[in-house]
């Protein structure tokens, strides 16, 4: 597994990348918030989207610092069900209030 080890050089190697096909306006790599390792993913604007659309195509399966890029459009984040953890109700500790006396 390669590592980068400058916070910033992942992004900038990102936004070299895309800059090739046209002006980039910010490019990040998105991180874990609790270890702050990259998450895999990360996100490049580019205000002309002709030029966008050559970048994807042309970037996209390509290497790119030993891992192969997937290059898309991003979409709306949907709603997914939470899974896992939490047991609804109250919290607190412990039982209820009961009856005052």
């Amino acid at each position: 597994m390669r590592r980068w080890t400058d916070k910033h050089s992942q992004g900038a190697v990102l936004k070299d990348a895309f800059a090739a096909f046209g002006e980039v306006s910010s490019a990040s790599i998105i991180k874990d918030k609790f270890s702050g390792e990259s998450r895999g993913f990360g996100f490049v604007e580019m205000p002309n989207k002709d030029e966008a659309d050559k970048a994807i195509a042309g970037l996209n399966g390509v290497d790119l610092k030993g891992r192969p890029l997937t290059a898309n459009e991003a979409r709306p984040r949907t709603d997914r069900p939470r899974t896992g953890g939490g047991g609804g109700g109250r919290g607190g500790f412990g039982g209820g209030g009961g009856g005052r006396y």
